[in-house]
């Protein structure tokens, strides 16, 4: 009877084995999908809604083979063009522009979601319904811990909205209006004032 019991315990135990190891196996290749899925997001655009909890910005994002680009059209015309270590913001009304590095800014996570998705590697990744999350922690720049996650509608794969937590500070921005295969005029990722390509 012992030696029964120890087969049925024994079937039952590998059989749990295969399912965990079936469910890793999924979960690291829905995670390989995600970040081939970001790495593929070149000469791309989309709309935006992006909300802090006090305020709803609108605006569009491009993203370049090497630069991201943000521009903001409600409630203010600013635009934000990201490069690996240098970054530009232009504020269309007050005609300012200003030159900064974005790892030292809140801006550096729009950077290396859509250039740098080898970032996301050691991402936690979570599949419920219809939706792919991946959630990524860890300290910035500025020794400020951040949550940093992204949700993919998964059949088809496609990017849906960023949400950004620092220091209890959420940042969330819905992604919609998606546009593939753009053709971007030779200057529109320029780091230079837009009023000066005039």
């Amino acid at each position: 009877m012992f030696l029964k019991n120890e087969k049925y315990l024994l079937n039952l135990l590998v059989i749990v084995f295969y399912l965990f190891a079936f469910k890793a196996y999924s979960a690291s290749e829905d995670k390989e999908e995600a970040l081939n899925y970001l790495k593929s997001l070149s000469d791309f655009s989309a709309s935006f809604l992006q909300s802090d909890g006090e305020s709803i910005s609108e605006g569009r994002v491009y993203i370049g083979k090497k630069r991201v680009r943000a521009e903001y059209f409600l409630p203010a015309q600013i635009l934000i063009i990201l490069d690996e270590n240098k970054a530009m913001y232009y504020d269309y009304t007050l005609e300012e522009d200003e030159f900064f590095n974005p790892k030292n800014t809140n801006a550096w996570f729009f950077y290396d979601i859509f250039r740098n998705p080898d970032f996301f590697e050691d991402a936690k990744i979570e599949v419920k319904n219809n939706e792919l999350f991946l959630e990524k922690k860890g300290i910035n720049n500025e020794e400020q811990n951040f949550v940093l996650r992204i949700l993919f509608e998964k059949k088809p794969l496609i990017l849906r909205a960023i949400e950004v937590l620092i220091n209890n500070e959420v940042l969330k921005l819905s992604i919609y209006n998606h546009s593939y295969n753009e053709d971007f005029d030779k200057d529109f990722f320029k780091l230079i004032n837009p009023k000066s390509l005039n």
